[in-house]
């Protein structure tokens, strides 16, 4: 009897159907068995509402049409490459207005109508990567490294060194700069205003542009515009230097930012730590070997109205030196301490200028400028 307890039959199990009844289902206390993927999905699923389309098929307005699952679906396009398409047949295009559900029109503007970068419904990547017909010919080359434009970039600088060696002067430069900066900005603006001129211009031209200038100022305006200002208001040392800062400190921070800016702290939007390390030493060696090699070379050129800000040697300001007690002599240094320093300054000016947003406005302009203002600010001071 002892034994029998001990090793009772256990009762037989309650199943439960895999679709419980709306009673089970409500129920708070028991055991529910498991219900499967095809039954809960079953529940779930509602009948469609009716169709009302001809049973003939012969009214293409009446028919069912598939519902686009594009996220594009409903959105203005515009042709690629172009901008606002401003004439159509001598007539200016009506701009959209938003039109109230009982068909009469507010004189308000659709939200559509409002949107400016137009580019990003073009395409989905993070760049726009569409406009400019040989960036998506040439993604790796073009679009993404940018060569081309890193090569004109580049050879800026070394024009400026064969200008310096051959012995032309600033008040020579600065105005064939102006000549130029003119009739480019006439050309952009004509550009921006018949949408055939800027299809022509890309096709020409577009290995050279970013995709945000095709509805943009072209960063060949701001380049001119930031060399005339380096050479026409400051000494040629800083103008040149500033030039040169452009020229290469740039583009070593877009290179050496694009390849190991991701694994770096971001300093701003657009701009890495890697890529500001990269202007800085880029800068502090343009600086050595101008001001510590090339410089002494062409010495001749650099006398009179053409002097340099930088003469070889700094020194604590007069303010400093009474505080401090020290003579002339004792709080100057030359030679290479001074020319150390000097570089060491020409790369934290070009790292700074280059990683600062300033207005918004194009880095190829504000580069140059705040340069120029660091190194002509830094000679004022201690040279």
């Amino acid at each position: 009897m002892t034994s029998s307890r001990q090793y009772a039959i256990p009762h037989t199990p309650r199943v439960i159907s895999p679709s419980p009844t709306p009673s089970e289902t409500s129920a708070k206390e028991g055991y529910f068995g498991p219900v499967t993927r095809s039954a809960s999905r079953k529940q779930r699923v509602t009948s469609p509402p009716p169709i009302d389309e001809d049973s003939s098929g012969s009214d293409p307005e009446k028919r069912a049409r598939a519902r686009s699952r594009s996220p594009l679906e409903g959105r203005r396009r515009r042709m690629s490459g172009l901008t606002v398409k401003r004439q159509i047949n001598g007539t200016k295009a009506k701009k959209a207005e938003l039109t109230l559900p009982n068909g009469t029109v507010n004189g308000h503007l659709s939200p559509a109508a409002a949107n400016k970068n137009y580019w990003r419904e073009l395409s989905r990547s993070p760049s726009p990567l569409g406009l400019i017909p040989i960036h998506s010919k040439w993604r790796s080359f073009i679009h993404r490294h940018e060569v081309p434009r890193k090569i004109l970039h580049v050879s800026i600088g070394f024009l400026t060194i064969f200008l310096y060696c051959t012995g032309r002067q600033p008040s020579q430069i600065h105005p064939v700069l102006f000549a130029l900066l003119l009739p480019i900005a006439a050309t952009d603006f004509i550009r921006h205003k018949y949408w055939q001129v800027n299809r022509f211009y890309i096709r020409c031209l577009g290995a050279l542009m970013r995709e945000s200038e095709v509805d943009g100022w072209n960063g060949v305006i701001s380049y001119l515009l930031g060399a005339w200002i380096v050479l026409c208001f400051f000494p040629k040392d800083i103008g040149v230097m500033s030039v040169l800062l452009l020229s290469w400190c740039d583009t070593a921070a877009s290179t050496f930012g694009r390849l190991w800016g991701h694994r770096t702290w971001r300093v701003r939007k657009g701009k890495s730590l890697a890529g500001s390390i990269a202007a800085c030493v880029t800068g502090v060696v343009t600086a050595a070997l101008f001001w510590g090699w090339l410089a002494p070379i062409y010495a001749e050129y650099n006398t009179g109205a053409n002097a340099f800000a930088y003469q070889g040697a700094l020194a604590l300001p007069a303010r400093a030196r009474e505080v401090l007690g020290l003579s002339v002599a004792e709080s100057s240094v030359t030679g290479y301490l001074a020319l150390g320093a000097m570089s060491l300054w020409a790369g934290i000016v070009a790292s700074a200028s280059e990683a600062i947003d300033l207005f918004g406005w194009d880095d190829n302009l504000t580069i140059p400028a705040l340069c120029g203002v660091g190194l002509w600010g830094f000679t004022r001071v201690f040279a």
